[in-house]
């Protein structure tokens, strides 16, 4: 497993939350969690699209290590693997939610485009 070459340098806060839930996959599997109590790896895969086997289990073994998303091994033949949030995972889940609202007030002031809703928070584009 990759293993930087230099420690973090969190200043603030704010730095360690985007590191933890930002970017571009980690937010979008903690919505997706936050809608389902629990998933299997191939099921949370369907939910996410557009996301490659490698880059979603890097960002699961990182929210796992960040205590956001827990990770249950059921000792049974096929074996199977459910993912859940932890009681941290889901503190965050309306700070995303307040982001996905802001974001979708915006946007379209900005870029001119509408975004469409998203099917896991409860969005509504007013102000």
């Amino acid at each position: 497993m990759y293993q930087a070459k230099l420690e973090k340098d969190i200043r603030c806060p704010l730095e360690y939350g985007l590191d933890v839930f930002g970017g571009r996959w980690k937010s979008r599997i903690i919505c997706v969690l936050a809608h389902q109590d629990n998933l299997r790896y191939g099921k949370l895969r369907e939910e996410m699209t557009n996301i490659t086997d490698a880059v979603l289990a890097q960002n699961l073994k990182e929210l796992i290590a960040d205590g956001m998303v827990k990770r249950v091994q059921f000792n049974e033949i096929p074996p199977r693997v459910e993912y859940s949030l932890t009681e941290k995972g889901n503190s965050v889940v309306p700070i995303l939610q307040n982001i996905c609202r802001w974001s979708g007030a915006y946007h379209k002031e900005v870029s001119g485009l509408s975004i469409a809703q998203c099917r896991k928070c409860d969005y509504t584009a007013k102000k």
